[in-house]
């Protein structure tokens, strides 16, 4: 009978689902299905007292849904769906010739508004390009940026360095998506 009182809490134990064991994630072809682990959250997440946007409630949300985040060759890609708009997300750039891709998925609107924060006065940052959903290009632009948007899909914002002005080009930024 005590071997069967003690075996009860176990087994409650063990049939607990785990807090961090994500439910039913719908997904779809275009859809991020794979999402950073919370040391990688961490690492792009900026302290507090060093952060520009990152704690703001809208950011967190968009972490927690899964922004994608790879980094290959000084290219920074961050894929985030669309109907998560209006968003901030935080970045650094720690080499020389970074660059910054923000991928949208699903983009619908007729037109985009996107904003380049930093605290450095002297940070050689701006739009280069933007990637229309029909596969056109254009730019360049400076840190502010509206652009209409034709047809629906993907749309990419490229940032980096202009080669046409001088400045640091490492430190960290924020970018706003409407």
């Amino acid at each position: 009978m005590k071997k069967f009182l003690i075996l009860i809490p176990l087994l409650i134990i063990s049939c607990k689902k785990d807090a961090n064991t994500l439910g039913n994630v719908e997904t779809d072809s275009t859809a991020v299905t794979e999402l950073p682990t919370q040391s990688e959250l961490d690492s792009i997440a900026i302290r507090k007292k060093d952060s520009i946007v990152n704690n703001a409630p809208a950011t967190k949300e968009v972490l927690r849904k899964g922004v994608m985040r790879n980094e290959k060759e000084g290219q920074i890609i961050r894929t985030a769906d669309a109907s998560q708009l209006p968003f901030t997300l935080g970045e650094e750039f720690t080499k020389d010739d970074q660059e910054l891709v923000l991928k949208l998925t699903n983009y619908d609107q007729p037109e985009i508004k996107a904003k380049i924060n930093t605290r450095e006065k002297d940070f050689n940052i701006r739009f280069n390009q933007i990637k229309l959903p029909d596969g056109e290009y254009d730019g360049p632009f400076g840190r502010d940026l509206i652009h209409e948007t034709s047809g629906k899909g993907e749309v990419w914002l490229i940032i980096g360095k202009s080669n046409m002005a001088s400045g640091n080009t490492k430190g960290k930024f924020s970018v706003s998506v409407e």
